[in-house]
């Protein structure tokens, strides 16, 4: 894992200074390629080579450039399909080279993989960039008057993009409705991010975007569920992102997806060991019991695992607040951000390198609530002959009512209109993941291409790379994926009574603990919120009155609270403004 960089001009002194901003990304090597035309950079966290075998800028057989951030997880079986590839590395990037080479951008279809990834083509002085297909690993881009500048980060390139100090109200906006800026826009104004699954091609001489590629997983609800079968792709899905040389951590929330990765590791008898958060004090009890916690405990007891329990205290918020608003780069809608910031540290200072997570599984397999009822509506409505989701646009509507409590007024000198954004929208998200045949999970494939990405894979990227730690999804596979969106909503969801998640739960029943099977679904959050309005902490609570005084934040704090909406993604706007010193 690593951070690439780059400008398409002779600037190898900005490029060094990006890398030197991002250096927490890669600390097994760094190094800056340059010709006239093209300045290109890299650092290094070495997982699967040796650090000597594995430095980019990487040049390829055919003496084009690559820098390359993320993991092939089918490299093995690439390297058994393609029998003229002479390897001589064990590296993944020296196969990636190869194949672009080869194929051309048709390589981006045949890899599995979490990429973000700048190929330079030296004869036709033109550059692609791309985004894997789930939106794990993030690609930033700007296009300015000497061209295009990019790089895996935000902050390193700020200063090189004019107005980028300015808040990008379209960003914004779409924060503010619907919980996740799920724009192409940053909140940066002028820098934009691929969406998932994404490649562009761009021209130097020309200094513009010729091509754009897409890739995405379409739910094509055509394939009937089956308990062996999908303990089957299950463990190939682990299996394949188990490669490399480093320890594993994985994250345990109590859940039903982190659960199954942790028993299909185990079974593979790879090097890991196992964490989860506890709240204290829990919002529950004042004691030290969470629900979560315990059922993560017996599923490491169950399997054997080390197990490392991290405690999240109202201290924890605030020494860890400042930190996880800058590495955070842009704001977000969840009040766990310094958790997640102080939980990655903690598994750094116990020497994890690789981490493992469920993200996507609820996504892919209808693991939340809202699911269930867009699922037991369309039941009622069937019976009444009228359907409520009954075209993309509906679904894109929907979606956008996600959150009960939009973020007030945008504060910002006004927000764009709700239709401005669902127009905005609707160019990000065109009818592709719409199947006619079963609405529901083409809402469960729009959330696989805004909220996962934009949300959890972007926290971990953040987080994970600020203490040089890969984050790796087994149930985001491309091949997992596929599998799963073909499987129909129906036989993820119940109808009679409130059931999610069934394939899991029956193809797992006598395998996990009882626990892990029957427990409700719940988030893993930090009770913020709680711990404010209780006086838990009297440090939590002056370091919030501190910055609801602070004018630097625009008094957006305190307008949220007169129009009684959501303070803590308020707050973190509030103090994302004074980090970076934006401008409205």
């Amino acid at each position: 894992m690593c951070g690439i960089y780059g400008i398409t001009v002779k600037d190898p002194e900005f490029i060094q200074s990006f890398i030197d901003i991002c250096k927490h990304r890669g600390p097994d090597g760094e190094s800056v390629w340059t010709s006239d035309t093209v300045t290109l950079g890299h650092n290094l966290l070495s997982i699967m080579a040796s650090p000597d075998q594995s430095q980019q800028p990487w040049k390829t057989p055919k003496g084009n450039m690559l820098v390359y951030n993320g993991e092939i997880f089918n490299y093995y079986e690439l390297k058994q399909k393609h029998t003229n590839f002479v390897d001589t590395t064990g590296c993944d990037t020296e196969l990636l080279a190869w194949g672009l080479d080869t194929f051309g951008l048709n390589f981006i279809d045949e890899i599995d993989s979490m990429h973000g990834f700048a190929y330079y083509e030296v004869a036709k002085k033109q550059i692609t960039l791309s985004r894997d297909h789930a939106g794990i690993k993030p690609v930033y881009y700007a296009e300015i008057d000497q061209g295009l500048v990019f790089g895996s980060e935000i902050k390193g390139m700020l200063d090189k993009v004019p107005g980028s100090h300015t808040v990008d109200k379209l960003a914004m906006s779409c924060l503010a409705y619907t919980g996740i800026n799920a724009t192409r826009n940053t909140c940066f104004s002028g820098i934009k991010k691929l969406l998932a699954g994404e490649t562009k091609v761009y021209n130097i001489a020309n200094k513009k975007f010729i091509e754009t590629k897409r890739i995405f997983i379409k739910p094509t609800s055509d394939h009937y569920f089956a308990p062996i079968e999908f303990k089957k792709m299950a463990k190939k899905t682990v299996e394949m992102c188990s490669i490399g040389q480093r320890k594993i951590g994985v994250f345990l929330s109590g859940g039903l997806d982190s659960s199954l990765i942790a028993h299909e590791l185990n079974k593979l008898k790879k090097p890991a060991v196992t964490f989860t958060n506890m709240m204290r004090p829990n919002i529950v009890t004042e004691e030290d019991f969470n629900s979560d916690a315990n059922a993560a405990g017996e599923l490491a007891k169950v399997e054997g695992y080390q197990h490392l329990v991290v405690k999240v205290t109202p201290d924890t918020v605030v020494n860890s607040w400042n930190d996880s608003i800058y590495y955070m780069e842009q704001p977000m809608y969840n009040q766990s951000v310094a958790m997640y910031y102080y939980t990655n540290k903690v598994l750094h200072d116990n020497s994890i390198v690789v981490t493992m997570a469920g993200d996507m599984g609820d996504e892919i397999l209808g693991g939340y609530p809202k699911y269930w009822k867009l699922k037991q509506a369309e039941y009622l409505e069937r019976m009444i002959g009228k359907k409520r989701i009954e075209s993309w646009d509906d679904v894109l509507t929907l979606w956008m009512q996600r959150i009960k409590r939009p973020l007030a007024g945008f504060m910002m000198g006004g927000t764009l209109s709700k239709k401005d954004v669902f127009e905005e929208l609707k160019k990000c998200y065109p009818d592709d993941l719409w199947n006619p045949k079963d609405p529901v999970a083409s809402y469960m494939a729009l959330d696989c291409v805004t909220q996962v990405p934009e949300e959890f894979f972007m926290r971990n990227d953040k987080f994970g790379m600020a203490f040089g730690m890969e984050g790796r999804f087994p149930l985001a596979t491309k091949m997992f994926m596929q599998y799963c969106m073909s499987i129909p909503s129906f036989q993820k969801i119940g109808i009679e009574k409130f059931q999610t998640k069934l394939p899991t739960k029956r193809a797992y029943e006598n395998v996990l603990p009882e626990i892990i099977i029957k427990k409700e679904k719940t988030g893993w959050t930090v009770p913020l919120g709680y711990w404010l309005a209780k006086g838990r902490s009297t440090r939590l609570t002056d370091f919030y009155n501190n910055a609801l005084k602070d004018k630097g934040g625009l008094g957006i704090i305190k307008a949220s609270a007169k129009a009684g909406k959501s303070l803590v993604p308020s707050w973190i706007v509030s103090d994302w403004i004074k980090k970076y010193k934006m401008k409205i």
